[in-house]
């Protein structure tokens, strides 16, 4: 009978019936988990989002005090001297402080809502409603790129570092800052844009000031953007007249502008020829200039000289030849 009861147990376990690990509570609440996240990872390891057993189940961010949202992308890029956030995001601060440091020289910056050094570029902004905690850079210049960590004073201290990167944009108009033309040729005005992060929603043209008007009844105005990693607009004027003159300015919407001179030359003859004599005795390169009659004055003059090369030889072998036949 012994050897009987001892089978039946044994037929139990193998079947689950007495395994711990089936055993389900029905009664046990269930605990929410936030999206990943929330959590932090900077300052916490994966392992601290198991609970005090070990056992791998993650427990609610509410149970364990102050935590990041994560969520923002941890780069940031700012333009020299337009104001720089570095947006920090706690949930569940309770009755503790947000900080936020250099980590350049581990210079403390802030400290909830005051700012703890002499340079009073640096403030933080509070959020209440989305429990934001930023750090605002007014003014920022290439130094102040770098690492910045957004610290929370829990016991010991956790914190979330963001990279700020402070660019400087180049642009370039080809050929300024002077630029010389012909009346009745196209004018060109290549405008280059370099170093954005993306490329500016608006390029504004501006000739004396005053926005260009690409539907004026003048006409033959127009323009052409490529955006890129480099972003070129081209302006366009055809039949060049002597109005046409004047500063013509290039402002993408998230770069510094440039000006460039345009000088329409008149058509009386010598006009250009002069202007290069000039040009070359102030030592200026006279590359700056784009020319329609001028490149085919050139073209003409080029033809005529060629012509009276070819005669000139035509004429000293003929004239050697009859020399050498008197000799004999």
């Amino acid at each position: 009978m012994r050897h009987i009861v001892v089978v039946m147990i044994f037929l139990n376990v193998n079947n689950g019936i007495s395994s711990p690990s089936q055993t389900v509570d029905i009664d046990e609440p269930h605990t929410y988990t936030p999206p990943k996240h929330y959590f932090q990872t900077s300052s916490f390891d994966e392992a601290d989002l198991d609970g005090p057993e070990g056992d791998g189940i993650a427990r609610n961010p509410l149970d364990r005090g102050p935590y990041f949202d994560i969520s923002a992308s941890r780069n940031v890029t700012a333009l020299v001297g337009n104001t720089a956030y570095l947006n920090c995001r706690v949930r569940n601060l309770g009755n503790r402080t947000v900080s936020w440091i250099r980590h350049r020289d581990l210079h403390l910056l802030t400290v909830g809502k005051a700012t703890y050094t002499s340079d009073q570029r640096y403030q933080s902004v509070h959020n209440p409603a989305l429990d934001d905690w930023s750090l605002k850079v007014l003014y920022p210049q290439p130094r102040d790129s770098g690492v910045y960590e957004c610290q929370i004073s829990t016991t010991p201290p956790v914190g979330y570092s963001m990279t700020l990167s402070v660019v400087e944009p180049i642009t370039t108009i080809v050929g300024g800052p002077d630029l010389y033309i012909d009346t009745g040729s196209t004018v060109n005005l290549t405008c280059i844009v370099r170093h954005l992060p993306e490329p500016p929603p608006l390029i504004l043209w501006t000739h004396n000031s005053e926005e260009i008007n690409y539907d004026s009844p003048r006409g033959g105005v127009s323009v052409i953007t490529e955006k890129g990693d480099i972003t070129t607009s081209y302006l366009l004027i055809q039949r060049a007249k002597t109005s046409d003159s004047g500063k013509y300015t290039c402002s993408p919407s998230t770069a510094n502008p440039i000006t460039v001179n345009v000088h329409v030359l008149n058509d009386s003859p010598g006009t250009t020829e002069d202007l290069l004599q000039t040009l070359r005795m102030k030592g200026e390169h006279p590359a700056a200039i784009q020319s329609g009659h001028s490149l085919r004055s050139n073209l003409i003059l080029a033809g005529f000289c060629t012509g009276l090369l070819l005669l000139l030889s035509i004429y000293r072998v003929s004239g050697g030849g009859d020399r050498s036949s008197t000799v004999r």
